[in-house]
């Protein structure tokens, strides 16, 4: 009874590109246990070669569906988005931006957070000045993450964890989070640290969990990227994200090996956010 069902749903007339019915979708569907709990073997063959069968149908239909109705590519639309105080981060992420616009089609855009530090309290970090260099970047709004399929974030190191003015932000992404807006879209994290062992990696760690509660889909550094694995310098990177040393006074800019992590993990969160779109 059940092999003459799942045949007949099998071979069911499609409509509109090959696309297999909903009802015949569900019926199956509800067939499906019986294609892991059947003990006869025989049986258990059949249900399997029809399942494939279905799953290469699905698969053909969806192809179908894409090209009909999908001529041309659809292009991946990146933002990342950084808070910076002294400028480390800013460097980082025009890196980041870099390696993302070296995958066809990517939309690639730079904005940053709003700083949240009074003006006399900036002066006195004598952070006005080093600002300036990225003070015509634009700010950012919470809604418009919305409208991106990869976003790519990078904050100093608090403490272990992110900048309060990165956390200002996304703690301002509540509706998109109710409305489920980001579910699906890729985040990757960069990051700086003072010293070496300053907290890059729990800084990332930490950010991962918020970004899981938003519904995104986190995006590391492989080791692919095989400049992380070397001792030949004093340097930043892991598999959670690439990162920099700025040293305890600020002095360091990030090297060239930080630079290309941060182009390898710009260019490989949109590879995955482009994949995921088409």
């Amino acid at each position: 009874m059940r092999k003459r069902t799942i045949s007949s749903l099998l071979s069911v007339k499609k409509f509109n590109n090959n696309k297999i019915t909903a009802t015949a979708f569900t019926k199956l569907n509800s067939l499906l246990p019986s294609i892991y709990y059947c003990q006869q073997p025989q049986l258990q063959n059949f249900h399997q070669n029809q399942f494939s069968l279905f799953n290469s149908t699905i698969f053909n239909s969806n192809n179908n569906l894409n090209n009909n109705n999908n001529p041309s590519i659809k292009n991946v639309r990146v933002l990342v988005l950084f808070y910076s105080t002294y400028g480390h981060i800013y460097q980082m992420a025009k890196e980041v931006a870099e390696g993302a616009k070296e995958v066809e089609g990517a939309e690639v855009i730079i904005k940053r957070v709003p700083e949240t530090l009074p003006t006399e309290i900036l002066e006195k970090m004598g952070a006005i000045q080093a600002q300036q260099a990225f003070a015509e970047v634009p700010i950012a709004t919470p809604n418009e993450l919305k409208d991106y399929d990869v976003i790519i974030f990078g904050t100093p190191t608090r403490f272990g964890n992110m900048a309060g003015q990165m956390k200002s932000f996304i703690d301002g992404l509540g509706q998109l989070w109710v409305s489920g807006a980001l579910i699906g879209k890729v985040a990757s994290v960069f990051v700086s640290s003072g010293t070496q062992h300053g907290g890059q990696e729990s800084t990332i760690l930490s950010f991962i969990p918020t970004l899981l509660h938003l519904g995104f889909v986190y995006s590391g550094l492989p080791y692919s990227c095989q400049s992380q694995m070397g001792i030949d310098e004093i340097k930043g990177g892991s598999p959670y994200g690439s990162s920099t040393i700025v040293g305890g006074k600020g002095e360091r800019l990030p090297s060239e090996q930080e630079r290309g992590m941060a182009r390898f993990q710009g260019k490989h969160a949109t590879t995955i956010g482009k994949k995921l779109i088409q």
